[in-house]
């Protein structure tokens, strides 16, 4: 398969979570994740898909890793924590969520999520 596939495979996913088909958007976004296991852009939409469909642990594996590969994406950090405050680790969770908001101090939603899990 060409990149022109995996790209395609993205865009399918994208169209599906545009209508909130999440867990058919993970199908075609599985697969462009094992075309391009390296493309932050698929790792964090296939995120946002397993959280929208309640697979957080798959959600905090991928965002984990756009993390890894960009740790100044704020966007992955927040939704790392999310994903982790409903796993349970309020710890981690708050980690992120606090990394989030000092990287965007402008984003309401951030302080939001942050506040409510520090006063959880």
């Amino acid at each position: 398969m060409s990149d022109h596939e995996a790209y395609d495979l993205f865009q399918r996913g994208l169209s599906l979570i545009a209508e909130s088909h999440w867990a058919q958007a993970t199908v075609p976004l599985e697969k462009a994740k094992r075309l391009e296991p390296d493309k932050t852009s698929i790792r964090e939409t296939l995120g946002r898909a397993y959280f929208r469909s309640g697979r957080y642990r798959d959600a905090a594996s991928e965002f984990s890793a756009v993390v890894e590969h960009d740790p100044a994406n704020d966007y992955a950090h927040f939704c790392l924590g999310r994903s982790l405050e409903k796993l349970g680790d309020h710890r981690a969770a708050a980690r992120h969520m606090s990394l989030a908001c000092g990287m965007r101090p402008d984003r309401s939603d951030y302080r939001l999520y942050r506040d409510r899990l520090k006063a959880a």
